[in-house]
């Protein structure tokens, strides 16, 4: 952690995680965490990521938070937060293997689905995000994020621009804290896991700060594009690891 290398790898890819996320409302985790991987191995690197993306979601509230839906927070934290500590739980008994191969389907999936799924068409009821909280968090528990395939669905409730940012963010952070606590009953959140993420926080600050000033400026296809191919080059890469 401490080689000078890896901790500029680990600050670009932090900071250019954050940006697009502020930007796109997903995408940070594709980023950062095959870094991470890499350079903690995956049991350490879904905390840390845990660790920073919650800074990181935290500063995308405040940024946007006259525009949050507070309701939407609300339904999707009912079903959320029992079922992270639930994935939280299987996070720390899975095997490795298991795991790499999962994030490897899983990141993969992701670019299928945002290719061909169909759920920008259906407009979710408000206690619907009760339902999906449940699914999403219980996922991210194991995967460390789903931002790819939960934001069609804040979009297609209505939400654009800072209301969906701030929203989402918001839904991630209730997740994301749920998950810690979780992950440190099991054992598997350490006080160096910590500290990486924490590290990583001023970053991840700056980058949304930077995200929410470019939101209206640069075309929002070209993020996305990038994030889809860093998606297929990290999940085949998980999957050859795993």
């Amino acid at each position: 952690m401490t080689d000078i290398p890896n901790i500029l790898l680990m600050s670009g890819g932090a900071l250019v995680a954050s940006t697009l996320a502020a930007v796109t409302g997903f995408g940070g985790a594709a980023v950062l965490l095959p870094i991470l991987v890499v350079v903690f191995g995956v049991r350490d690197a879904i905390p840390i990521l845990t660790v920073a993306q919650l800074i990181g979601n935290g500063s995308r509230v405040w940024f946007n938070r006259r525009e949050v839906d507070l309701p939407v927070v609300g339904w999707f934290a009912v079903g959320g937060v029992p079922a992270a500590l639930v994935g939280g739980v299987l996070f720390a008994t899975a095997p490795l293997g298991f795991l790499m191969r999962l994030l490897g389907i899983f990141l993969l999936a992701t670019v299928a689905y945002r290719r061909v799924g169909k759920a920008s068409g259906l407009r979710p009821s408000l206690r619907g995000f009760a339902i999906m909280g449940a699914v999403f968090s219980f996922l991210s528990a194991l995967l460390g994020s789903v931002g790819p395939i939960m934001a069609p669905f804040f979009l297609a409730y209505g939400l654009i621009k800072g209301a969906y940012i701030g929203t989402e963010a918001f839904a991630t952070v209730v997740m994301h804290v749920t998950k810690l606590v979780a992950y440190g009953g099991m054992s598997v959140l350490t006080l160096d896991s910590v500290i990486a993420g924490l590290a990583l926080g001023p970053i991840m600050i700056f980058g949304s700060f930077v995200g929410k000033k470019i939101l209206d400026r640069i075309p929002e296809r070209l993020f996305v594009l990038l994030i889809e191919a860093t998606l297929i080059i990290a999940g085949l890469g998980f999957l050859v690891r795993g």
